[in-house]
């Protein structure tokens, strides 16, 4: 059984930073490409940062340059260092795998998520 526990939201300035971590359990961890997702209210969960078995990253354009995503195979842990942090990324955060191979895992793998809040 998959196990994802997110961690280390709380509400924060805007151009503040937060570090999230996220504990995974139940998966060979290493082998699979990990991301962080948000869903902010009455909007669609998006994908904003991942990162690849390899170390490769990737984040969508509203975050890029302020959050940086890294991975600790040893600890199944993935984090997300959050600066500048802006109102706009007010959101839960949540960690799932990534890719269109794993929907099947990813669809029944979602944690509780953290929640986020930047105050103006």
């Amino acid at each position: 059984q998959v196990q994802l526990m997110e961690s280390g939201g709380e509400m924060v300035e805007a151009g503040g930073s937060l570090r999230l971590s996220c504990a995974a359990s139940g998966i060979i961890f290493s082998t699979y490409e990990m991301g962080w997702y948000r869903q902010a209210p009455g909007k669609q969960r998006e994908l904003v940062a991942r990162i690849t078995s390899g170390g490769g990253t990737h984040y969508v354009d509203s975050v890029k340059g302020r959050f940086t995503i890294s991975r600790d195979n040893a600890k199944n842990t993935v984090y997300l260092q959050m600066t500048s942090l802006k109102p706009e990324d007010t959101a839960v955060y949540y960690c799932n795998v990534v890719g269109v191979n794993v929907d099947n895992l990813r669809s029944r793998s979602w944690g509780q998520g953290t929640q986020v809040t930047v105050s103006s």
